[in-house]
């Protein structure tokens, strides 16, 4: 079976090699990356943590209009931003949870999801859920994947596969959240220096293509509303916070692109997507900019989570936020437009399906 996949890779690489020199179409692709791999927090998450001992589990009303049927491993109503990109570029499937029994064989040729509710950069965030994630050990589950697909189809095979492939990092939210200390610049350097780290092991485990998108403007969420009883666009440390985390992300990410061989780095800027997104909620058809749509308790329905003693809006197109954290699929939807096609403001250096073809 190796040597066939090893010769088949072969094969499809000298033909892409040709049809790029010719400009004309490859043959053996349905689309320009050959998998698609997902690392992150519960904005991504397609349920690993139900496999784990955590209080953050995506249970029913989440999924509630997932399109293969409820419970589906996602803290939203239906699709994340990465379900969407990815069915966008061409996937046919979802990348499945790392931690699902049956993620395994050939499935695994097309992308793993790593992706886990409370994670975050530092391995002590999100510690008051319980078990979760981090992405050290995301980082080590992909180096497991790795090290499988090499022996189905061959190094040489597995590598060229690796390199061609398109790596979605949506982690940090939970860091910004757990902030212990007040001296923003130097507990911001520490998460960055570990990211950069964790960043570099995936260039040396062969990642070429990889999103890293910035934290969210902390204040537009329902539950940080209603704990700090203000009103929209609130909590000025906690964004402050994060601006300072994205501008130093940034800086890095632009910095490996330049010193790694062969690798680009898209800064894809989620808070200034959503920002523009809530700013201008009505013109983007929604009624509700900061009102959470499942909910049970709070002025803005953020102080309970998204659990089945939950009330549901009947129209979940008209609401920019599933749960006190969460976007619903017509917000993902408008996310997910903007990181794939959008233009310099929102993703650089090039766009997410820009990407892809590169």
């Amino acid at each position: 079976m190796g040597t066939i996949w090893n010769k088949l890779m072969t094969i499809c690489l000298v033909i892409e090699i040709i049809a790029n020199h010719l400009r004309v179409p490859t043959i053996c692709f349905a689309h320009n990356i050959t998998a698609f791999f997902v690392f992150g927090d519960s904005l991504v998450e397609v349920g690993n943590n139900n496999y784990i001992n955590t209080l953050a589990k995506p249970v029913f009303p989440n999924g509630i209009d997932f399109p293969k049927g409820a419970p589906s491993g996602r803290f939203t109503n239906s699709r994340t931003i990465a379900d969407i990109i990815e069915e966008e570029l061409g996937f046919k499937d979802y990348a499945p949870p790392f931690l699902a029994p049956n993620t395994n064989g050939d499935l695994i040729l097309k992308g793993v999801n790593y992706a886990s509710s409370g994670s975050g950069i530092l391995q002590p965030s999100g510690l008051i859920f319980g078990g979760r994630i981090c992405m050290d050990k995301q980082v080590d589950y992909f180096a497991k994947t790795r090290q499988d697909i090499i022996s189905r189809i061959g190094a040489p095979a597995a590598q060229a596969m690796l390199r061609n492939s398109l790596y979605f990092v949506m982690i940090g939210s939970n860091d910004k959240l757990t902030l212990f200390s007040f001296d923003f610049n130097h507990y911001v350097d520490g998460v960055v220096s570990k990211f950069k780290s964790q960043l570099t092991t995936l260039y040396n485990l062969d990642a070429r293509k990889i999103v890293v998108l910035s934290s969210l403007k902390v204040g537009f969420m329902p539950f940080e509303i209603d704990i700090h009883f203000c009103g929209q666009d609130c909590v000025s440390p906690l964004n402050k916070l994060a601006k300072l985390y994205n501008s130093k992300l940034k800086s890095l990410l632009e910095d490996l692109t330049k010193n790694l061989s062969g690798s680009t780095f898209v800064y894809a800027d989620y808070y200034a997507v959503v920002e523009d997104l809530i700013n201008n909620y009505r013109s983007y058809d929604f009624e509700k900019a900061n009102h959470a749509c499942c909910e049970l308790i709070g002025r803005h329905g953020g102080l309970f989570p998204c659990l089945p003693v939950c009330r549901i809006c009947p129209d979940r197109t008209k609401y920019v936020f599933w749960d006190p954290f969460h976007l619903t699929e017509s917000a993902n939807l408008i996310v997910a437009k903007q990181l794939l096609d959008g233009g310099l403001e929102y993703v650089s250096p090039i766009n997410i399906r820009q990407l892809a073809n590169s």
